[in-house]
């Protein structure tokens, strides 16, 4: 048997890595049926969406208008950390993201406190953006019948109501979609990324319209502090970029089409919100974002004089955070389905539908919870855990990207991070740095829940560990890589 810090620190080989997934031969125990153009989209579905059209009304008032270069920061780090994810994905094409990244490079133990990273980052922010929908359903539904679903049944408690009950709803929808399999999902999910960009361009084209440069005249009045904490706010907003390579085995020839869907997201996310920013700020001034429901459409109502604009972009906002809440709750389900098969978590997460090709116990578990949470979390506090989870796990891969250079040199890669070591160096950089501007609370809860998950881990995981049943049969005596 293996002491518990061999236990902690073993890794999980690449080659197993490759053999379970397929990853050359094709032979998973998922379907590859995505292509480069739907798996693009999941990043792009899964990103933009969170942070254009929810997230505004909680960063503008911590930073003001410079609220701009709070998206510019978060950009840059998020930028440096998908050239890592690239190379990671396309040398470790796994649905696991980067749990299977820290497995393969730094250990169990950390793999598992990375695995309860990205729980906060899939399944929390899920809750977050439903809770937005839900902000958008009731503009629309007031532009266009006159009509508000109460706000006891469309606010979580804390804000007076009693459940927030659209935000269930659509959590459900999505586990309905996700249940018939990932093809499916992937083809809806493209459709509505289209309308969600046609309507980010009018809300662009309209809005500039209302462009008022005095809006940035007090540009940042909280100064560099107030731009931090709201790069730290926003930083959830670029879940999409790590959710592509959630999808790693069910992508058709992962190696060329998981780098390559990484970078397509970021290029498309990063240019859509720096225009959109651009123009809501230029649109309306920086005090009217405080606790703004629905606020892009509010921006273009007030800009126009007329409702149509703000009830399409309200329509459009309805769709398109529905595809972010798709996206995210399906890159949750392929994580925990990773897990389980390596042991850590129970087995019902690793049961596939032999019809579907899909986790079907898995999903409807993450939906059941993250429903619970939609439905009685403020979003403000959502957020914010979010940010933090996704930060970690991006620290996490930037540091297993320079790890598997020096442990595996000779690992075929079919990207590799230009710049090295000093890339993933300034990613690393980047995210403590943003870290230690979010606010105390949110990193003393983040420590208790990784404190939680390494209390999982002892009780557990290390017994149930496949690589731990593996070395007790004599069966796994080293890591080769």
């Amino acid at each position: 048997m293996s002491s518990l810090l061999q236990q902690a620190r073993r890794r999980k080989p690449v080659r197993l890595i490759q053999d379970e997934t397929g990853a050359d031969t094709g032979k998973g125990e998922l379907a590859r049926t995505i292509g480069l153009a739907q798996l693009s989209m999941f990043g792009i579905g899964a990103t933009i969406g969170t942070g254009i059209f929810i997230i505004l009304s909680q960063a503008v008032p911590v930073a003001g208008p410079a609220t701009l270069i709070s998206f510019v920061v978060a950009g840059i780090v998020a930028g440096l950390t998908a050239i890592c994810y690239a190379e990671l994905a396309g040398a470790v094409p796994v649905s696991g993201s980067s749990y299977s990244y820290t497995y393969a490079t730094l250990g169990e133990m950390p793999a598992v406190a990375v695995g309860a990273c990205l729980l906060l980052e899939y399944g929390v922010s899920a809750a977050a953006v439903s809770v937005g929908w839900s902000q958008y359903l009731n503009q629309l539904l007031d532009n266009l019948f006159s009509v508000r679903i109460p706000d006891a049944l469309s606010q979580a408690p804390e804000q007076g109501g009693i459940i927030n009950l659209p935000a269930v709803v659509l959590v459900c929808l999505c586990g309905v979609l996700l249940v018939r399999g990932a093809s499916e999902s992937a083809k809806i999910n493209a459709i509505m990324v289209g309308i969600k960009l046609g309507i980010l361009a009018l809300f662009v084209v309209v809005g500039i319209a209302g462009w008022n440069t005095d809006h940035f005249a007090d540009f940042a009045p909280f100064g560099f502090s107030g731009i931090m904490s709201a790069a730290g706010i926003i930083f959830f907003s670029y879940i999409g970029l790590d959710a592509v390579s959630t999808a790693g085995e069910e992508v058709k020839n992962p190696r060329r089409n998981l780098p390559l869907a990484i970078l397509i997201s970021l290029v498309a996310v990063t240019g859509v919100y720096i225009a959109v920013v651009a123009v809501a700020i230029g649109a309306q001034p920086a005090d009217q974002f405080q606790d703004q429901e629905a606020g892009l459409a509010a921006i273009l109502e007030n800009v126009t004089g007329s409702s149509w604009p703000g009830t399409v972009l309200a329509a459009g906002a309805v769709v398109s955070i529905f595809s972010v809440t798709l996206v995210v709750i399906y890159g949750q389900t392929r994580i925990l389905f990773a897990m389980s098969r390596d042991g850590m978590i129970p087995k019902v997460f690793h049961k596939v539908n032999p019809r579907t090709l899909t986790p079907i116990p898995n999903t409807i578990i993450v939906c059941a919870v993250i429903s619970v949470l939609a439905g009685f979390i403020p979003i403000n506090f959502l957020a914010e855990m979010t940010s933090i989870g996704t930060l970690v796990a991006f620290l996490v891969v930037s540091i297993g990207v320079m790890v598997l250079r020096r442990i595996a040199p000779d690992l075929k890669r079919s990207f590799k991070v230009p710049g090295y070591p000093v890339t993933p160096i300034l990613s690393i950089i980047g995210c403590i740095w943003i870290i230690k501007d979010l606010r105390p609370v949110t990193v003393y809860v983040f420590l208790v829940w990784v404190a939680i998950a390494l209390g999982w881990y002892l009780a557990y995981g290390r017994s149930h560990s496949y690589l731990e049943k593996a070395d007790a049969a004599g069966t796994n005596a080293k890591d080769e890589l």
